[in-house]
Parts: C-alpha cells; structure tokens; sequence
C-alpha cells in the first residue's frame, strides 16, 4: 500500500461505506435555519431537519449493527484446514491425545463432544479430615516439580509427578489401528520419594470417563466394588472397551492387594468433576490385606449406584462420569487399557492386550526411538552440550509438546465500533463455537491459548514435527472474524473458563497481538518444504486478511505509524497506563496515553508482516497480493522512515513518542493507598526514555542493515551492564531507568521492568547470530555478544531447572531465580533452540 493510504482503518466493506455516506449526507443537513420561519415554510424547514436527523441517527445505529455483526461473524475466506480435518478418518494418530493440559493426567479425542478420561489422586491418612484430592494443575497446591520427561507429541509419553512423599510416573503409549484412532494404554506407577521410607502411606488412585452427550457407557462390576471393564459406544469411535487391571509392584506382574469403590452419574459439568468427587468421598472403609493390620480409608460408595445429583443436590446435565477409586499401599503399578472394536478387528487383537510385559517393551521402544530422533533433530551431543543440558532440552520440548490441548467453545467478544471507548456502550455477543489445537504457556496458570505466545511455541514444535504446526495454525487461522482479527486470548469451553475471572473474559476486537504466528511461516518459507507450502497457499487469504487488520486498524497518527489500541486510560492509581496489547503489559510507555503515541514494537511487527507476506505472495505467484505488500514492506523497511519516526537523537535510541514525562511516582495517601502523583516537568510530545526490550526491536526483528549507523548504539546498550546486560540474559528494562523495579501499582507488582524473559532474549541471540555472520563493522561485536548471551541463558536456565525441577515465566535480572508462574513450558522452551543455535 503508498504511504497516502496510512490512514485509520476505513469501514471494511462497500455496504458499511454507504452507511458512512449516507450518515455523513445526513450529518450536513442539520445545518438549516428553519427555527426562523413561519407557517408552512417554517414547518417544511422543521420537517427536513426532524428527517435529517432521523437519518443520521438511522444511519449510525446501521453502522453500529453492521459493526458488532461483523465482530462476530467468521471470515469468508477458505479454511486452511478442512472442517473434518480433526477426525479419526482424516487424522487418526492424532484423534486421542493428552489435549487436557489443565489436569496432571488426562486424555481426550479432537472432538466437540470428547470423550475424556483422567486420573486423581489423593494420600490418605496424611492429614486429619478429607484428603487433599489431587486433578487439576494448580499454582498453590504444593505439588512439583512435574512434567513430561518425554513426550513426542503423537503416541507416547512419561511424566513425572512429585507430590510431598509421593512420586507418581505417569505414561502412555497408542497403538495404531482401525477407523476410530486405535488403541492405547496408561501406566500409572507410585512410590515412596525417599528410598528407605519405613511407614509406606496408602493411597487412592480415582480413574474416570467422561462423556458429553448421548453416549453409552456399561459397566461391569465384579465383587467389592471393583471393576472388570467398561463397554461403549460412540458415534465417532464406535464400540470400545476399557480395561483396569489389577494393581502389581513396580516392575513385577503378581496381582497387589486392593480395596475398590466406585461412582456413577451423570457429568455435572467438566469444572465440577473435583467438587463432585470430594463430596461423595464421605464413608470410612477397612484396607486389610491378608496377614496385615486394618487401615481405615476415605472413600467413594463400594457398589455401583446411578446418581443424577450434584454436590449441591441439583439435577446435572447430559453425558455420564463413572470413577473407580483403587487403595492401596504403595508402590504400586496399574493399567488401565483403552481397546477399539475396529482396532481390535483390523489386527491389534493378535498382538495382545497392550499391558503388563508387552507395555513396558513399548514404553522403553518409544523412549529409545525419542532419545534418537531428539539427538538428529537438535544435535545437541554433536555441539558438546552436558548430559544436563541434554536432558533439560528432552524435557523442554516435551513439556511444551505435553502442553497441546485441543478446546471448543465460544469466545465472549466486544465489538469495534470505531471510536476508541465506544465498546464500553454496547454488550459483549458469543463469537460462533469454534475448535482450538494450541499449546498453552502454563498448564497451572495459563492453561489456554495466547496469540502471541503460540507463535513462540511453534518455532520449537515445528523444528520436530512440522505436521502438529500447520495443525496448530490452521486452528488458529480459523478463528479469524469477518474484519480479519483474532482474539488475544482464547477462552473456549467450561473447563478454561472456570480458569479465568469473569472480568477477563471478555475480548475487544479493537485490540491487536504481536503476529508472532508468523515467525514458524517465515520459517516454513525459508525451509521450502513442499507440504508446508501446500498449506500455506490454502492458508495465504486468511494470513493476508489477518495481516491487512492489523496494518489497516492499529494504525498510528501519520503515514508509516502505529498505536496500539486498548492503552489502560490515565487512571490515579496506575504509575504508567498498561498496554495488554503489545504483549509487553507494563512496560513504561509515554505517561499521558493519547491518540499521538507511535508505538516502535508495533511498528516492527508490522514491518516484518509486510516483509513475510510480501515474500509469501512472491512465492504462490499471487500478484495481486505481492503488488501491494511489496511497496508497504520497502517502505516500513527503509531506515529513513524509522528514523524519522523513532530514532531520538538525545537518547542515542530507537523509542516510543507520545505525550509523556517522567515526573510521575506513586506516593501514598491515606485513604486511597498509593496514588500517582505528576511532578515537572509536565508532559510534552516526546520521545519516552525508557531503555529495554523495545528499545531494541529494529535489531530483534532484523530490519536493520549491517551497515547502519544505529547498530552500533543499539549493541552498545545491549551489552552495558548498566542497562540490558546481565549474567542470566537480557534484563526487559535498563537497571538505569526510573521504572526499573517499580510497581505499577499498589497491588500490581513489576512484570516486564527489569525481569529475563526467555522469548526477548532468544530474538536477541538471533538478531546477533545473523549480524554476526554478517559483514559489516559490527560482525565481531554481535558475534562475540551471541557467545557471551547464549552461556549465560543457557547456563541460568540449566541451574534453575536443577535446583527447582521447573521451567519458569521469567528470571531475575539480580540473582537469577525463576519468578512468575511455573512450570512455564511456553515460550521459555526456547531455551532448546538456544541450545541448537537454531535461530
């Protein structure tokens, strides 16, 4: 697009520009005298200004309607997947999986209507009282470090659970087959922590399934409550059967004593299934083994019973929740087996049940068959990194491929109306239900997608499985609403919305994410691969529509400038007005929001947007496309346009402008807490001093020449301890800034001021691989800078995950601890690209 076109994002259709003229037509016609006449002139005159009023009102409450419709309605153009592409029959090694990220231990089929199973715990005896039951990842609950030791994100996996003196193995394998997805298998094995433990506790293991609907669960019910098997049928995986079988040592195939109670009901809701659970977990029943002593134990009814009321006694809703709780003294081993009659017909019946000898073969198969492929992908033994390093890189990319969950529902949408603050006069409408395949940045705390985090997660899972990747975009390209947006946080279905406070729910189509999904598509055209471009032509239109939203709706107050919309107002108890938008939070922006701000970061994503889109269209020969793209991408590229927007010369930096001071501090005062108070001088339209991670964006995303003048400045920064630089990685902002450390509130800590944040940093060690391979005067600085910045990363994140088990949110810029929530396998997994080098 020319420079002339910069303007702020006009109507998005030929329908809604007539409603603007007509509205506009009607505007003019208010400006007659008719007040002055008299008779049947004076009530002509009154009868054409009541009519034109009538209209513009007409008008714009036409156009607030065409608005919110359009909020809510999807994109015309083409899926890039095909809307059956998640069935058994298109995807069948990918029909089940372990898509509940939010539980310890779960899994699901790609279904709006799943069938789900999942696994609780509880140590009985601990404590006096109720036990504590243990299913859904949560912050606070104590339990950790877990994770996924090995995950390939198809048809195996191990997790390791650490709960006090308990460490549970989690693990699965599928087996191929059938129409329906085939089969699978879990083993669960328990054991004292400690070895040398003398009081062995006992323990209750609570497997379920769930359906949502009309399905048909039977069970079959032996003596004492214990179960054989359960028998069902579903529409999109026909007739199954699970198996729990009875539990052993670990390691050995002789049966373990067990004591068995059972629940049936119906499902009271997905987020209900704990609270349901607790509370019928209210008799006392004897474990005696033979030849030992009674322990009394907290348990569910011990004969099977349908029961069709809730914790709170109302009637629950459609599909069935069947649980077997099996107690007993640890350790212990159980499998639990999932047959499917077409599997079983088609030829996994003359294999054997996938239990007891023939699952553990499979396990240590399938650990061997990923130890390899890990080391060919990565190449992390070939480039001398430790055992350590080797093993914190399995358990990066597992976690994060362990993370993938696949969500249905409906968003809850505010509608852009045109005039910044308007979508507070009109009622947020459900986006249509949609399904979501994303990876989730935090199974405790986040367990749901982000936009501009699942860009970052996709760079790793596609350097290993680039089919999951162009699954996981197609998902997320199929979100896109009539004008070409996506929503920045997707909220879909009960479970992920029990997650989330109700005043969060909500998300405003005004407000944009950083385009981070097209970094794994920059990726893709680099790489050539032939599936990957098939996807991409079909995926192109809607790239295009999502990138033409974002240049088009976010722009700024002149040619070649971006704001990004939804700043936090001005507000007395906030020390710098958030930017949720960017991504980047509270980072210090310009004090006084206001329409004037040019917003560097946004400026370069979309430079590398156009720069990405440009080259795509080049590629599928779409012309059209590339005729516009092309020009846009030169003119965002070329560096007298950045610098005469954001190169502030006093600062010796690229920076935001805006109406700003730095004279703001929060003071208290009683009764109010702590209040913002603005000091002198007074804010002025000025380049805002705020040295970090914005700062550098023109070197993050590599639109700088070699030969630029403001490489050197922008290294400089990057390497001096008194700003960016620290022994653990890049700190978000200079340790020299008056923000640096600071709250942005009395309640709101400091989030992206002074912090390492794993996603920056590998930009960073980027940007300096490819300057440093570079010519240029600046190559041996950005090389020997990449060295330095890789050790420390690397060398930081090794020690945390030693000392706590975790992967974190984000490190501490003075010691190196991990901070935020954990475990964090989103973007922090980077740390495996950083260890490859693989930028």
């Amino acid at each position: 697009m020319a420079r002339g076109e910069r303007r702020r994002r006009a109507a998005p259709a030929e329908g809604a520009r007539a409603v603007e003229r007509e509205a506009r037509v009607g505007s003019g016609r208010r400006d007659g005298r008719g007040g002055r006449a008299r008779g049947a002139a004076g009530g002509a005159a009154l009868a054409v200004v009541v009519l034109a009023l009538a209209l513009a009102l007409s008008g714009r409450w036409v156009l607030a309607w065409y608005r919110a419709q359009r909020a809510v309605t999807l994109h015309s153009a083409p899926p890039a997947l095909s809307s059956d592409s998640s069935s058994p029959a298109v995807a069948p090694d990918l029909f089940w999986g372990t898509y509940r990220p939010h539980v310890y231990f779960g899994m699901k089929t790609r279904s709006p209507k799943p069938l789900l199973t999942g696994l609780m715990w509880a140590q009985q005896g601990a404590t006096p009282g109720t036990p504590k039951l243990r299913h859904t990842c949560e912050q606070g609950d104590g339990v950790g470090p877990y994770g996924w030791e090995f995950h390939d994100g198809l048809s195996f996996g191990r997790q390791h659970i650490q709960d006090g003196a308990l460490r549970l193995t989690t693990e699965f394998v599928k087996r191929p087959g059938g129409q329906h997805g085939g089969d699978w298998s879990w083993r669960v094995t328990v054991e004292p922590q400690a070895l040398g433990t003398s009081a062995l506790p006992l323990v209750s293991l609570f497997f379920y399934v769930v359906t949502d609907g009309q399905e048909v669960l039977l069970p079959e019910v032996g003596a004492k409550g214990q179960l054989k098997f359960i028998s069902g049928h579903t529409s999109e995986l026909g007739d199954f059967r699970f198996t729990l079988l009875p539990p052993t040592n670990p390691g050995d195939t002789a049966p373990k004593y067990g004591s068995y109670n059972i629940f049936w009901s119906s499902n009271p809701g997905l987020p209900l299934l704990t609270e349901l659970v607790k509370s019928r977990l209210n008799s006392w029943f004897q474990h005696q083994p033979p030849g030992d002593s009674p322990e009394r134990y907290l348990g569910l009814p011990r004969f099977l019973k349908w029961e069709d009321r809730g914790p709170n006694g109302q009637r629950q809703g459609q599909g069935q929740f069947l649980i077997q709780q099996v107690t007993l003294k640890i350790p212990f081993s159980m499998d639990l087996v999932f047959e499917s009659s077409s599997a079983q017909a088609g030829g996994n019946q003359a294999l054997g049940q996938l239990a007891g000898s023939l699952l553990t073969q499979a396990l240590e198969s399938h650990a061997e068959a990923f130890r390899e492929r890990f080391e060919k992908t990565f190449h992390l033994k070939e480039k001398g990194l430790s055992p350590e390093e080797q093993t914190l890189g399995q358990v990066a990319l597992s976690s994060l491929l362990g993370g993938i969950g696949y969500f249905y529902g409906q968003g809850l949408v505010l509608p852009d109306m045109g005039v910044e603050g308007s979508e507070q006069k009109v009622d947020p409408a459900l986006f249509p239900p949609l399904p979501l395949f994303s990876g989730v940045p935090s199974r405790s705390f986040f367990p749901r997608g982000f936009l501009w985090d699942e860009g970052f997660h996709q760079l790793v899972v596609q350097r290993w499985d680039p089919h999951l990747t162009r699954e996981v975009l197609g998902h997320w390209l199929g979100l896109l609403n009539a004008d070409g947006w996506i929503g920045r946080e997707q909220i879909l279905g009960d479970e992920a919305r029990a997650r989330v406070p109700s005043e969060f729910l909500v998300q405003r189509a005004a407000h944009a994410n950083p385009p981070t999904l097209l970094l794994p598509v920059a990726h893709m055209l680099k790489g050539g691969d032939p599936a990957d471009l098939n996807f991409l032509r079909r995926a192109f239109p809607r790239l295009h529509a999502w990138f033409s939203w974002l240049h088009q709706s976010q722009a700024g107050p002149v040619p070649l400038s971006y704001r990004w919309r939804g700043r936090d107002p001005a507000l007395p108890t906030l020390l710098n007005p958030k930017t949720l938008p960017s991504g980047l939070d509270d980072y210090p922006r310009a004090s006084h929001p206001s329409a004037t701000e040019r917003h560097l970061d946004l400026r370069c994503w979309v430079a590398l947007g156009a720069r990405v889109l440009s080259q795509l269209a080049e590629k599928l020969g779409e012309t059209e496309a590339a005729a516009e793209l092309g020009p846009l991408a030169a003119s965002l590229e070329a560096e007298e346009s950045l610098d005469e927007l954001h190169w502030a010369p006093d600062l010796g930096v690229f920076a935001d402008f805006g109406n700003h001071t730095k004279a703001v501090q929060l003071k208290p005062r009683p009764p109010q807490g702590l209040v913002r108070v603005v000091g002198r001088p007074q804010p002025r339209l000025q380049y805002v001093d705020a040295l970090g991670y914005i700062t550098l964006f023109p070197f993050l995303l590599r639109l700088l020449d070699p030969n630029s003048p403001h490489l050197g400045p922008l290294l400089d920064v990057l390497a001096d301890s008194r700003h960016l630089w620290s022994p653990f990685g890049l700190r978000s902002l200079a340790a020299s800034s008056p923000f640096y450390g600071k709250r942005n509130s009395e309640h709101d800590p400091p989030y992206w001021r002074g912090a390492v944040w794993l996603n920056i940093n590998y930009l960073a060690l980027g940007a300096l691989h490819h300057y440093g391979h570079l010519e240029g005067p600046h190559q041996t600085q950005a090389a020997k800078l990449h060295s330095e910045l890789r050790a420390n990363v690397i060398g930081n994140v090794r020690r945390q995950y030693q000392a706590t088990g975790f992967l974190w949110e984000q490190y501490s810029d003075q010691d190196g601890h991990g901070m935020g929530c954990r475990p964090f396998h989103g973007w922090t997994t980077l740390v495996l690209l950083i260890m490859s080098e693989d930028y």
